[in-house]
């Protein structure tokens, strides 16, 4: 059922700011949503009993559509182009490359903030564009990305408590290799974990994509220092298999035995919980790995709703109220979701309850505060175009798979990290630029090559 916080936050809308016109009161009005199926089944039988129960007290027609999250950009983008579709949708990754086709939410977001306090840098940082002051999204939440681990295997060689830093995660990952047979399972392939995998070893050697100010910075000697660990990690600890790696592999190798450390949300520990208990008591967590330049892991994904530009009058106000009242809720979002969805505005759940569940899993980890650890996700997880903002042009490069394929070409030993490097920068200099044309990306300083 709702919480009363549901119609008080309607209430304090309305006194607070009138930028979004108030709702109509008719029963005729529909609003439809198209968002992921949810790693975590719970989240979406409580997600879609909520929407109802919304619409039936706010006299709105709610629809709820759930597809597999790759197939969400391809809606959106024909949704657009149709100019008909969906009311809202929800995204993993910044949206930033259909800016010109979403509505500016900078209203709502304004109305969040009176509300429900501040928002977290990895949230804004995935909705928000700088360069035109435009928020073209809407993130509500943020998924941390721990390392997990199987305890078993790492205390056999030495580190009960998992790797700390990547040196840590390169001899003991290559000790349980040359020990028991079993690899790493960090992914070099075309796909979302292999994405943040890859960045987050080059942010803690102080590489990056872009700057702060949205300059290309990748042909650097700290990218190339990032490569030549990549490689060796693959040749000393891992397996071929990740090359051909999908968004399932690490979750289905961890639940298996079949891999002695992954970088993953908890949601492949959920089910192997759900599959056997003291299977899930052996995986445990850590936090971002340290590196030469610091510890820093992306953020799994972030939960981005989107309204695009055809979607119009007492739709476009209900759907606006629709997501402040649902960020009124977000202590039942993060409890449905298994702990899975952390909020992006911390205020909006009562002081103490999250870090209360992560001190005591309501979900039966062995031991009960296991997921402690994730308490400190929001000052090592960051998001894809850090430092800088998750920009059109870094989304597009998140896309193409650059920066996994660029790491997988040096770790198969085809070409040399120097190489790999320059030929990689040249394609995001073009991104960039083409993005700089449009006025949509700031900066404009390019890297020399080395």
């Amino acid at each position: 059922m709702l919480k009363r916080s549901v119609t008080l936050s309607m209430i304090l809308v309305a006194l607070l700011l009138l930028t979004i016109a108030p709702m109509t009161s008719a029963q005729d009005v529909e609003i439809s949503l198209l968002q992921w199926s949810h790693f975590v089944p719970r989240y979406d039988e409580w997600f879609d009993e909520y929407a109802a129960d919304w619409g039936e007290e706010n006299g709105v027609g709610v629809t709820v559509v759930h597809i597999a999250l790759s197939e969400l950009n391809g809606n959106l983008a024909a949704a657009i182009d149709a100019g008909d579709g969906p009311t809202l949708i929800e995204l993993l990754f910044s949206p930033a490359s259909f800016i010109e086709g979403l509505h500016d939410l900078s209203d709502v977001n304004a109305q969040a903030q009176e509300l429900y306090g501040d928002i977290l840098s990895t949230c804004s940082a995935t909705s928000y564009l700088p360069i035109n002051d435009t928020w073209y999204g809407y993130t509500h939440g943020y998924v941390p990305d721990p390392g997990d681990y199987d305890i078993a295997m790492w205390s056999e060689v030495g580190y009960p408590a998992g790797p700390a830093t990547y040196e840590d995660l390169l001899v003991g990952g290559a000790a349980i290799r040359d020990q028991f047979g079993v690899p790493l399972g960090i992914g070099m392939s075309p796909e979302l974990d292999s994405n943040m995998a890859m960045r987050a070893i080059m942010w803690s050697y102080g590489a990056s994509v872009q700057d702060e100010n949205e300059n290309v910075v990748l042909n650097s000697p700290e990218t190339i220092a990032a490569l030549e660990y990549g490689a060796q990690l693959f040749e000393d600890a891992m397996s071929p298999e990740v090359f051909g790696w999908t968004a399932a592999s690490n979750n289905q190798g961890l639940i298996s035995g079949d891999l002695s450390y992954i970088l993953n949300s908890i949601s492949a520990y959920r089910s192997l919980q759900k599959i056997d208990e003291d299977a899930a008591a052996n995986i445990g967590f850590t936090p971002a790995l340290e590196g030469p330049a610091g510890a820093f892991a992306s953020s799994h994904v972030w939960q981005i709703y989107v309204i695009p530009t055809y979607v119009e009058g007492a739709e476009l106000e209900a759907a606006k109220q629709f997501l402040l009242d649902h960020t009124g809720n977000y202590a039942d979002a993060t409890f449905n979701s298994e702990l899975y969805n952390f909020p992006c505005r911390p205020d909006a759940v009562e002081d103490g309850v999250l870090e209360g569940w992560l001190a005591e899993d309501p979900f039966g980890s062995v031991p009960a505060d296991k997921l402690e650890v994730l308490a400190g996700a929001g000052e090592w997880g960051v998001h894809l175009g850090y430092p800088g903002v998750a920009n059109p042009a870094i989304s597009q490069v998140f896309s193409e798979n650059i920066i996994p394929n660029m790491f997988a070409v040096v770790a198969r030993g085809e070409t040399t990290p120097e190489d790999a490097v320059e030929e990689a920068t040249e394609r995001v200099n073009a991104i960039f630029e083409d993005w700089r044309e449009r006025g949509l990306v700031g900066g404009g300083e390019e890297m020399e090559d080395e």
